[in-house]
């Protein structure tokens, strides 16, 4: 074992010892950090109500949250009506020449929100239209995807919100969005603690099962825009001292699944476009490899179904998901396409590793 990764795993013992042995706030109140408003494929209908000519001109590196009022309508068709704080956020989407519309973050007050669909929650991330609805709907079915392999994932909320300018200066509109579930949260369901983002942690040094499930997700979703150990649209948690990091992906508008306008493969790639595909993980042994190719095959019928029971789709994005998804079955299950398709990469990665880090 070399002196860096001994240093990493010392600083990782610290971390658990100092924190993961304390309870989370959900884990104290005796909750496994699964929020009642993710456990529902309804959309969640709202009004978000803000200045929206400050607010969407307010979008460089040193924001500021501005007041906005949310209200909706209860299945008693009862009103209620929270006064919250928002703000843009993001990266890349955070451009106004990429996004029209940026994604937000919702903060709210947790004393007004104990009675209400979003009383487990303190700040959310909110994903917007952007440039068109229909890629907010393919980027939540990504998160779906995930969600039918694994627990280690993000659960998401799809929303359909109707913005309103409280000065009046924008015209009304109504857009589809989703919520993403904290990132504490996921860990706290899983009966973990994040790792601190600052901790670099390497991708040979997490969870073997779990990252070989994730390198092969990355795969078959065709994104390349990731990294572990610079933490570019990967959360880490760890569960006890004996086990390893366990990586969870988010944020998935550069994969080829998705294919928004705007998407570029990483430079460092070379690739044609973000629906080239391109393994990213390492070699893993056998028994791991056949493990994660078999959990993939038992759940391709519901892998499927994400987009088969999707009545927001157009067919002929469906039709073109189909066949981007047989492609990626007919590479693991042919020992010659696996071989030359990601076996054959794997060894190269592991000789000369590119590391994605993000802007």
């Amino acid at each position: 074992m070399t002196f860096l990764k001994s240093y990493r795993l010392l600083v990782l013992l610290v971390f658990y010892l100092l924190y993961v042995g304390q309870p989370t706030a959900l884990q104290a109140q005796g909750k496994d950090g699964q929020t009642d408003i993710y456990t529902s494929d309804k959309v969640l209908e709202f009004i978000l109500s803000a200045d929206y000519n400050t607010l969407l001109k307010d979008r460089g590196d040193e924001r500021s949250y501005h007041p906005a009022i949310l209200s909706y309508t209860d299945t008693d068709g009862l009103v209620t009506v929270i006064n919250l704080k928002v703000m843009v956020r993001g990266n890349r989407r955070r451009d106004p020449t990429v996004c029209g519309f940026p994604p937000l973050m919702l903060n709210f007050p947790r004393k007004s929100i104990k009675h209400t669909i979003f009383k487990d929650i303190n700040k959310v991330k909110l994903v917007t239209h952007c440039i068109n609805e229909d890629y907010v709907m393919r980027e939540y079915l990504v998160y779906k995807l995930y969600n039918v392999l694994t627990e280690n994932s993000f659960r998401v909320r799809l929303c359909r919100i109707t913005y309103q300018d409280l000065n009046q200066k924008r015209k009304t509109e109504q857009k589809l969005a989703f919520l993403i579930e904290d990132d504490n949260d996921v860990a706290a369901r899983n009966k973990g603690k994040k790792v601190p983002d600052k901790l670099i942690i390497n991708m040979s040094e997490t969870d073997e099962d779990a990252t070989a499930l994730l390198c092969y997700f990355q795969y078959m979703i065709g994104n390349t825009d990731w990294s572990v150990p610079y933490r570019h649209n990967i959360k880490l948690y760890t569960t006890s001292l004996s086990t390893p990091p366990i990586p969870v992906p988010y944020d998935f508008d550069y994969s080829g699944i998705v294919s928004a306008p705007y998407a570029q493969p990483p430079p460092e790639f070379n690739l044609s476009s973000v629906r080239q595909r391109l393994f990213r993980g390492y070699t893993y042994p056998e028994l791991v490899t056949q493990k994660t190719i078999n959990t993939f095959n038992a759940r391709r019928t519901s892998l499927y179904g994400v987009y088969q029971q999707n009545g927001l789709l157009s067919r002929s994005y469906q039709k073109s998901t189909f066949k981007y998804l047989d492609a990626f079955f007919e590479t693991i299950n042919s020992p010659k396409k696996h071989e030359s398709r990601i076996q054959k990469q794997a060894a190269k990665n592991e000789k000369l590793y590119i590391s994605v880090k993000g802007l």
